[in-house]
């Protein structure tokens, strides 16, 4: 029998009651594995304050600001808590946080934030790629792994015994695919068949890396329709590449929504979509029919895409790009099957 609920971080909610969710998040992680050095004459705007006059150039550069990727101090944390007590006004209901250990998850900030705006808040569980991993853990046997997460999938998470996780993910992976990386896949892969649960993987930068991971995935169990592939607008940029995906049945998911400089700092040669591009994507699915396997977000994880640093916010997607699908034809039945829908249906277990 299918259960009708979802555990976020006040306890398990009806499904019924998530309301428009954004399926690809961060309230709170830290970044610094992923400094870049910025460019010599630019250097003098990389200091440790976002200001007015530097916040421009950050949206170019946004991995060379060692205070813009510290993600989990005072500041970010009051700025994330206004931003998402925004997100419930404008007629948000669910976010889904997707850091994982690696990155420095705080699931009792999570509690707070969703205590103090009453969105409801789903934590992860699993392994982010294994640049960020110390070396115990990168020492972990997949069976570890699996152990690890079941438990926090079905008794609590590690830092918080009180809070269950209602997802794995984002399980990271870079390219080509790392073996402890291949280790937590498969892992994620066993768990989801034995739980029948929700699982998210973040993929390397190259088009190859989607189908690899799902490849592993499914090898191992998992079940194609209750996984999400992330970032495919940075990924699959070919037209063929993504409707070749999507043939695979899992979730397609678009969530660098409000990322508008077309330099990739993470990857130079890539040209990163503006959000009219990133619809046209996502009206090229539902031209073929797959509506009922897109997911949209904004993967906000620095502080310069947070309202009081300059940035879009959490609610970008409903202030603003909801407004223009809308106007490209899309229909509100449309709109609700992506914002609403399909995640309720990822989620269910």
């Amino acid at each position: 029998m299918e259960n009708d609920t979802v555990q976020t971080v006040r306890g398990p909610v009806k499904l019924t009651e998530l309301g428009r969710t954004l399926t690809h998040e961060h309230l709170a992680l830290d970044f610094h594995h992923f400094y870049v050095s910025p460019p010599k004459h630019l250097e003098k705007f990389f200091d440790h304050v976002i200001r007015v006059d530097n916040v421009g150039v950050l949206r170019q550069y946004p991995y060379s600001s060692r205070e813009n990727l510290t993600f989990n101090d005072e500041s970010s944390y009051e700025a994330v808590l206004e931003d998402v007590k925004l997100f419930k006004k404008f007629g948000g209901g669910t976010i889904v946080e997707n850091t994982t250990h690696g990155l420095q998850r705080d699931v009792s900030m999570m509690k707070k934030v969703s205590e103090g705006s009453g969105v409801h808040v789903i934590a992860g569980t699993g392994y982010y790629v294994a640049l960020t991993q110390t070396r115990n853990v990168l020492s972990l046997g997949q069976e570890k792994m699996f152990d690890f997460m079941r438990k926090e999938m079905t008794e609590g998470c590690i830092e918080s015994p009180d809070v269950k996780a209602g997802f794995v993910g984002e399980v990271g992976s870079s390219w080509p695919i790392d073996e402890f990386e291949k280790k937590a896949i498969r892992a994620a892969g066993e768990l989801q068949a034995q739980l029948n649960c929700p699982v998210s993987f973040h993929p390397g930068r190259n088009s190859a890396a989607p189908f690899e991971i799902l490849r592993i995935y499914m090898e191992a169990g998992g079940a194609a329709n209750k996984a999400i592939m992330s970032h495919l607008d940075r990924t699959l940029l070919r037209e063929g590449d993504l409707l070749e995906f999507a043939k695979i049945g899992s979730y397609c998911q678009f969530d660098l929504f409000g990322t508008e400089c077309s330099f990739y700092q993470l990857h130079k040669h890539t040209d990163m979509p503006s959000d009219a591009q990133r619809l046209d994507k996502i009206k090229l699915l539902r031209d073929e029919g797959r509506i009922d396997k897109v997911m949209m977000s904004h993967d906000i994880h620095t502080k310069h895409r947070l309202l009081q640093f300059g940035g879009h916010g959490y609610s970008h997607i409903i202030n603003n790009v909801l407004p223009r699908m809308r106007l490209k034809g899309f229909t509100e039945e449309e709109i609700d099957q992506v914002t609403v829908h399909n995640p309720r249906a990822w989620l269910s277990r």
